[in-house]
């Protein structure tokens, strides 16, 4: 037996094994290393505005400010007995509002939350095409995604909803971390992964109580020699989560995305956790001040020199490849099929800002 027949076998056999049931996300071991990942609807995301949905006032201010993204609240920063006014209030938004080219995003309750389904079922049906983006909070399987899917989908098919809206889902527990791939695959609607670092670090039952940034106990001493006095060199007690999210927002199309830093009088706290978040591969950061959108703009924007490096590399790439090389040497470093990938995604993403 031939090796395509033999496979075209084993398909059928896995799917005559699934009729009936609700097929798996193709993600880990349903997927081949060779598989091209769909990539999440394209969106400037280099920082995201929060906004209190209690705070009428100040959603058309967001709307002009400089963020990519504004997030209209009705979590964590609205009270309960407040939440039924936060909806309407970011209902009314949706329709009166200009927020321009931006992506209008809501975070909706959690599936924890009495106070989700009327989120979701009241923005859908009374507030037209405007939101883009579902922030969900808390998701700690692919169960959860694939539950919100289910109900966003109902209403959406009921009121003839033409825009699908796309889902940024927030990492900030363990057993979320634990389940992150199976969580980044479970539905197409799936945009971006973000990392909740505030409520992580309560579950990880971590000694802080900052929202994000460093921690002064989280380090190492340099070797003892003799009397002379030990270094302390700082840790940074989120690389793994945030790596692993990047990982995982990656391998599945989708952007990552990092959390809030709770210090808005320490701008150079912020903009160093910016930087560092860039380095990982993230795509941008929240703001939950206003004072921050332009740190996070600035740091997550590629410079005039990475761009023109970035187009000097595809040059010397497009030229090697015309000679029949794999390879070449540029301004003595190496360069190959890689770093086209690299330098790509730069001129695209400069392309992207300078269009907005």
């Amino acid at each position: 037996m031939g090796l395509s027949r033999m496979l075209s076998r084993v398909a059928q056999g896995l799917r005559s094994g699934l009729k009936g049931r609700v097929a798996a996300p193709v993600t880990g071991a349903f997927r081949n290393s060779f598989t091209v990942v769909e990539e999440a609807t394209p969106r400037l995301n280099r920082c995201e505005l929060y906004v209190p949905g209690t705070q009428a006032k100040i959603i058309p201010k967001a709307a002009k400010s400089k963020a990519d993204v504004v997030v209209m609240d009705l979590e964590d920063s609205v009270a309960a007995g407040e939440k039924e006014t936060a909806r309407k209030n970011v209902i009314h938004a949706l329709k009166e509002v200009d927020f321009g080219n931006k992506t209008v995003a809501v975070r909706i309750n959690g599936l924890y939350s009495h106070h989700m389904y009327k989120d979701v079922v009241e923005i859908i049906e009374q507030a037209g095409e405007r939101c883009d983006v579902f922030i969900v909070p808390m998701v700690g399987t692919d169960k959860d995604v694939y539950m919100a899917d289910a109900l966003v989908s109902q209403v959406e098919t009921a009121v003839g909803r033409k825009k699908k809206l796309g889902f940024g889902l927030i990492i900030e527990a363990t057993m979320g971390m634990m389940n992150i791939h199976a969580i980044a695959g479970a539905s197409k609607r799936n945009e971006s992964l973000h990392f909740g670092v505030a409520d992580y670090a309560a579950s990880t039952k971590s000694r802080t109580t900052n929202i994000g940034g460093p921690n002064r106990y989280y380090g190492v001493l340099t070797d003892q020699d003799g009397d002379k006095p030990r270094d302390f060199f700082w840790g940074d007690p989120w690389h793994y989560a945030m790596s692993r999210i990047v990982v995982a927002a990656r391998a599945n199309g989708l952007r990552p995305v990092d959390g809030p830093f709770g210090d808005i009088a320490d701008p150079d706290g912020y903009k160093a956790q910016c930087f560092r978040g860039a380095a990982l591969g993230m795509e941008g950061k929240w703001a939950i001040h206003p004072s921050q959108v332009a740190i996070a703009n600035e740091v997550f924007s590629p410079g005039e020199a990475e761009v023109a490096q970035a187009k000097r590399v595809l040059e010397a790439m497009e030229t090697a490849q015309r000679e029949g090389l794999g390879a070449v040497s540029l301004d003595g470093k190496l360069v190959d099929i890689a770093s086209i990938k690299q330098a790509d995604a730069i001129v695209k993403k400069a392309e992207a800002i300078a269009a907005m």
